[in-house]
């Protein structure tokens, strides 16, 4: 039987910030990248959403969902961020992770302002490897995967199921060549085409910390990303509207998979 280390009454998490008090119970949490997405995805979740802390990468809001406390909280970018938002918001009893960010795609069929829902992540970062081998998989929980699908099916919104690519580099790793330098390493030369030849469809750089930290962890973890860049035409990011038209998609669809999995839908498959 393992030996779950949760927070003790009134300890405050060092690199959170938060206390097991400050979340008021909250069972799920809802976590994009960017600190600057936090307020307006809280108040777009519950109007009379708090302000909570901000320390570090990591500010936080209380919002109510369903009569429900969620955490809305950035996690920063990248795995090792990732992970310290996982391991603190585990002790303090989060068991569900909602992530919800932007994202670059990588198939024709994937448009700017489109959102992908993905159900799986190649392990191309270093967090991960920490907790569980290169063979392990990095896979979505699928009743959190099966509400964001049924919220953005509801909500008329243009989404795709898929395999992101999570990265810890930005420019080489996702093969960019608008770098300072333009340098990419030969062996990462080519990735881009074979990773779209095997059907992955977006680079991104938190799902596999997330998805395989919340599997070894028995917690459930789930991603949806709006598309403001289109990889198969450019390297540039899409203009401000796509990010605003991408992030009013992200947080409709988050608010209402947070209704069906706090309401505890039924699927038929």
């Amino acid at each position: 039987m393992r030996n779950y280390h949760y927070a003790k009454a009134g300890e405050v998490m060092y690199h959170t910030g938060l206390t097991k008090e400050q979340l008021a119970g909250a069972r799920y949490a809802v976590v994009p990248g960017d600190p600057g997405r936090v307020p307006g995805l809280a108040k777009a979740l519950d109007p009379s959403a708090v302000f909570l802390t901000s320390h570090r990468d990591y500010t936080s809001w209380l919002a109510r969902v369903s009569g429900e406390p969620v955490l809305v909280m950035s996690t920063g970018m990248g795995g090792p961020c990732m992970s310290f938002a996982v391991e603190e918001l585990a002790r303090l009893g989060v068991t569900t992770f909602l992530r919800a960010g932007t994202t670059g795609s990588i198939q024709e069929e994937l448009e700017l302002g489109d959102l992908v829902i993905d159900r799986a992540s190649v392990r191309r970062d270093g967090a991960s490897k920490a907790y569980a081998p290169a063979e392990y998989p990095a896979v979505a929980d699928m009743t959190v995967t099966l509400a964001l699908m049924k919220a953005a099916e509801s909500l008329k919104v243009p989404y795709q199921v898929g395999i992101s690519v999570s990265t810890d580099s930005f420019w080489p790793g996702q093969e960019r060549y608008d770098s300072f330098s333009g340098y990419v390493r030969t062996s990462y030369q080519g990735l881009l085409s074979d990773f779209q030849a095997m059907g992955c469809t977006n680079f991104e750089m938190e799902n596999a910390t997330l998805f395989t930290l919340a599997s070894v962890m028995g917690l459930r973890a789930g991603s949806v990303c709006g598309v403001v860049a289109k990889r198969t035409e450019s390297e540039s990011i899409a203009a401000q509207e796509v990010y605003v038209l991408a992030e009013e998609r992200f947080q409709k669809t988050v608010k209402r998979a947070l209704e069906m999995l706090i309401g505890h839908f039924m699927v038929t498959l």
